[in-house]
């Protein structure tokens, strides 16, 4: 379902979106499109964070193992 909605841009931006949006319907359906890559973009971002946050609180223990497998690696 769409919902009509009204939104303020700049004559900059609406310009660029007319330059762009020339293989789009309409700027509405460019601007959803924009949207979604946009907000699945920062959807990326906080799951890379979250990750990121995840190997450096256990860090030091897969370190620790890594060196052990290196360090048996050597003595064989």
């Amino acid at each position: 379902m769409k919902v009509k909605t009204s939104i303020t841009l700049s004559d900059e931006v609406l310009e660029r979106i007319d330059r762009r949006g020339k293989q789009f319907k309409n700027r509405s359906v460019f601007l959803e499109v924009a949207a979604k890559a946009f907000l699945a973009q920062l959807e990326r971002e906080e799951l890379n964070a979250r990750d990121l946050e995840i190997i450096n609180r256990h860090a030091d223990r897969l370190n620790d193992e890594a060196s052990d497998v290196l360090a048996y690696q050597v003595e064989l």
